[in-house]
Parts: structure tokens; C-alpha cells; sequence
């Protein structure tokens, strides 16, 4: 859907027709606006889905370079102005979408919720929506990319860079993307030496898992202080383990002795992974060469990041973020000193709210579904000396049950429980919504969301309902009190949603 719409002319990329950009980048199953533009379309969303899919893209007269960045960063046209005031009235409508249905109450409970919605018919929200907090930085602002391997434009194999086109149609081209706005150049020139070291390479790269082939896609992590750490993933297939050390000391030897020792690397790790994507404790990540973290700083304190850990990947909107959750989290009057009763930080990656907030707080719990990102946040609370903090590994849905019966006996006259969720795009389990509902002794509920609009629209819903038996949410409804947009993702229309509920 991204291509249909970058084959847009330039001219024709501005205002009322980039909401139309906005809309299918968010929603793939957005309105047809062009006529009837109050009414729902008349195909349903499979079948618009399939109709679109297929229709020849009118974007063949743009040259690659243009056609890439339309789909990666499909604002870049735009002022930074106009990209704020577009993601401000989008965050805006889709709020209104969660005001309408929570006036429907009862009657609307069960409609699915991830469909694009229709227009919303509320004009006005019933709490405030603060203006976007812009990002700091806006070119070369990714602190983490990754660059696959497929045919490039002239059709070579050991292309690295970034697609154009989809599996599905068979029109899979990979462009180089080193006039990407939001790639910073540190990136840009470890994918560059990636790609010299492939075609010197006599393994041939891994574009279809049964087709064979070897070297796979290259992750990069940087931090503000300019440390850079690359991820280089790797199919197996049948080679020996004498076969494996030899080209792991290729790869070794190119980008500390060869021509890739321009990038300098801190850290060098290896994956093999014969399925697309694989955890530390699937496939361990061994570390070739250099350091094996880096680490970051945010509002002062700092943190170590491992390979596969979770991390915000714009630092100076992170700031802006974590700053806005620290001051809407806590009751009124908790500073520096504790007095802000327990917080729970659920998804919590390596710590990085919790431990922020911590100086306000008595105590501050943790749950993060990856051993290595539990470990990190252990390590960062030692390492800035916070003594209230503890992390629990394992699904949320299965600790946070569990660890809301102790709490339901400690905290009853121990002060407030504030809980902080930050979710996945697939957002909270339900067995997690339902235990917060339930919990009496949460009264402020801080959900951090980059897609409001999809499955966490499900979650705000199941938070603010009337109680349903049925569904076993019998715990008093939260109401939404304030939201706060985030511009995370500039040059793209996503962002990060705070949205604070009450009760």
C-alpha cells in the first residue's frame, strides 16, 4: 500500500492529499475519500485489501532513491512544521474514535476494534489532548536499523539495503539507503562495508530460507556518544563447524583489519538463526569481536544495551518521553525522596521508565518477557545505585497475576500503586488488562502506545467499560485524563501515544 501511494507526484505530496499518505501508512484498510467521503466503503476491508494490492503501482517514473524514501519515511516532502500538525490532528482523531465508543458503551463492546475506523463522530474530546512534543533531532535520529540482503537494481544478489516492492507480487527490489533522512551515516557506512564484504565473499546470501544460501541481514545500534555495535545474522544450512569459524574470521578480519575497519566498530556478534528472527536463548548471540554492550543516557542516568535488547530508538525523544511519564505518573507532591508508593513498570525492556522514575517512587517492579533485556535492567539499576528497583522475567500475563496477589496484601496501606505499560504493536494480553482492572489499588494507569489505533485501542476499551461479568472485568472503570503525542518517528507518520487513565 506504501508504494501505491509513493508514485504520488511531488506537487501533489502536500497537505489534504498527504492525510490521504497518513491514512494508508496507519490504517490499511482506509476509506476511499475520493467519493461519498462520509460513507464507509462498500468492499469490505479483505477485499479492498486484495483490490489495491494488485493494482499495477503508478510510481515506475520516480527514480529508486525516491520511491524508498516514500515508502520508509513517507513524509519527508513535508516541513517539520506541517509533519507535526498532520501527526497532532491524526492522534487527535483517533482519540475521538475511543470517546465515540466509549459514549456507545455496552452496545458497541464486542465490534472489532482494528479495523480502520469510520469517521468519528464526536467534534470535541471529553479530556485534553496536549500538543506533540517534537523530536529534538530530526535527520539521522535512529538509534537501530536493519538492512537486508536481496537483488538490487542491477540485479545483484549481495544488494544491501532496504525493499521496494512485496514477496507476495514478486517485485522485491533492494535499494541502497544512504539518502534516507532518518538513517544516520555511522549506519549508512557499516551497510555499505556490509555489502563490499558480501560480494568479496564466496558464500552467497540467503534471500529464500530454501533456496539456500548464507549471509542474511545486518542490524546496527549506535549511542549519542558515537559507539556502534553491528548484528550480522546467518543461515547455516549445512556447513560444519570448521566451515562456520572460517568465514566468522573473514567477517572478523574485514572489519578490523580490512577495508570495514573504517566503521569502527565496538562490538561484532554473530547469530545463527535458521528461522527469521530468534532470541538469545533460541540462538545465542556470540560476540566476534569488541565490547559486548553499549550503553546510553537518558534524563541522567545510564544504560547498558545488549544485542537483541529493546530500546527506544530515538534518544533525545525518549528524553521527551520518559521526562513526560516520570511527571504524569507519580501522585501530585511525589519529588526526589520516594513517596510515590509502588510503581509497576509492565513490558518494561531494559528498565529505562522504571528506573527513571525511581527516585520518586518506594519501590518499582519490572516485568519484561526477554531473559537478556531482565538482565540488562538489573544491571542498569546497579549501575546508577537504585536500591528500589527489582525485575521479573516472564510473559506479563503470567507474572503479573501472580504478583498482584502479594501486592494485593502489602499494598493496602502502603501508598499508591501507579502501573506504566509500554506494549508491542499486539499490545496487552488480555489476562493483563483484566488482572489491572480487577487490582482496586491501581488508580493511575500510564499506557505508552506507537500504533493507538490497532490492538491497544482493544485494551483502552476493556480499561474504561462498564463492568462485564461475562468477561470477568469486574474491577471499577478507568477514564482517559490527559493524552500526550510524542514525535518519535520523524519523517514517518507514526509516533508514540501517552495516554494517562484514572479512576
Amino acid at each position: 500500500m506504501l508504494l501505491i501511494l509513493a508514485g504520488l507526484r511531488p506537487a501533489l505530496l502536500k497537505h489534504k492529499l498527504v492525510n490521504v499518505l497518513v491514512e494508508a501508512c496507519l490504517c490499511s484498510g482506509a476509506k476511499d475519500t475520493t467519493t461519498n467521503p462520509g460513507k464507509p466503503p462498500k468492499l469490505s476491508k479483505k477485499k479492498w485489501r486484495k483490490k489495491f494490492r494488485n493494482k499495477p503501482a503508478s510510481n515506475e517514473h520516480l527514480p529508486w532513491e525516491e520511491r524508498l524514501a516514500d515508502a520508509v519515511t513517507p513524509l519527508w516532502r513535508l516541513s517539520y512544521y506541517d509533519q507535526l500538525q498532520l501527526k497532532q490532528k491524526h492522534q487527535e482523531r483517533i482519540l475521538l474514535q475511543l470517546s465515540d465508543q466509549l459514549l456507545c458503551g455496552e452496545s458497541t463492546q464486542h465490534k472489532a476494534l482494528t479495523q480502520c475506523p469510520s469517521p468519528p463522530r464526536s467534534t470535541k474530546l471529553s479530556f485534553p489532548l496536549l500538543p506533540i512534543l517534537p523530536s529534538p533531532v530530526r535527520d539521522g535520529y535512529r538509534n537501530k536499523s536493519t538492512f537486508s540482503v536481496n537483488r538490487g537494481v542491477d540485479g545483484n544478489p549481495k544488494t544491501v539495503g532496504f525493499y521496494v516492492g512485496t514477496g507476495k507480487v514478486g517485485n522485491i527490489v533492494c535499494v541502497n539507503g544512504d539518502h534516507l533522512l532518518n538513517m544516520p551515516e555511522r549506519h549508512k557506512l557499516v551497510a555499505r562495508c556490509y555489502q563490499d564484504f558480501l560480494r568479496l565473499s564466496a558464500l552467497e546470501p540467503c534471500l529464500l530460507f530454501h533456496d539456500g544460501g548464507h549471509w542474511r541481514e545486518v542490524t546496527v545500534r549506535t549511542n549519542a556518544a558515537g559507539h556502534t555495535m553491528a548484528i550480522v545474522y546467518f543461515h547455516p544450512q549445512r556447513l560444519t563447524l570448521e566451515e562456520m569459524e572460517v568465514h566468522k574470521s573473514s567477517l572478523v578480519e574485514y572489519f578490523t583489519q580490512g577495508p570495514g575497519a573504517i566503521c569502527q566498530l565496538d562490538s561484532l556478534y554473530f547469530q545463527e538463526s535458521s528461522m527469521t528472527r530468534c532470541s538469545h536463548e533460541e540462538s545465542p548471540y556470540q560476540l566476534l569481536h569488541g565490547q559486548p554492550h553499549i550503553h546510553e543516557e537518558i534524563l541522567g542516568f545510564k544504560f547498558r544495551i545488549s544485542a537483541d535488547a529493546f530500546f527506544q530508538v530515538n534518544q533525545g525523544a525518549a528524553d521527551s518521553l520518559y521526562r513526560t511519564v516520570r511527571e504524569m505518573g507519580l501522585p501530585n507532591g511525589a519529588r526526589e525522596g520516594g513517596g510515590g508508593g509502588t510503581l509497576l513498570d509492565v513490558c518494561c525492556g531494559t528498565g529505562a521508565i522504571g528506573i527513571t522514575m525511581s527516585p520518586r517512587a518506594d519501590r518499582v517492579i519490572g516485568i519484561e518477557l526477554i531473559q537478556q533485556a531482565v538482565e540488562d535492567a538489573r544491571h542498569n539499576a546497579a549501575l546508577n545505585q537504585i536500591q528500589n528497583c527489582e525485575f521479573l522475567p516472564g510473559k506479563a500475563e503470567v507474572v503479573l497475576p501472580e504478583l498482584m496477589e502479594v501486592l494485593g496484601s502489602t499494598t493496602d496501606s502502603g501508598g499508591p500503586l501507579t502501573a506504566v505499560v509500554n506494549p508491542a504493536r499486539a499490545g496487552l494480553h488480555y489476562r493483563v488488562i483484566r488482572t489491572l482492572r480487577n487490582h482496586s489499588s491501581i488508580r493511575r494507569l500510564l499506557y505508552i502506545s506507537c500504533k493507538p489505533e490497532g490492538e491497544a485501542m482493544r485494551n483502552f476499551r476493556e480499561l474504561c467499560c462498564s463492568p462485564d461479568p461475562h468477561r470477568k472485568l469486574t474491577g471499577e472503570a478507568f477514564r482517559p485524563t490527559v493524552a500526550v503525542p510524542v514525535d518519535m518517528f520523524p519523517h514517518t507518520p507514526h509516533c508514540e501515544l501517552l495516554l494517562v487513565f484514572e479512576r
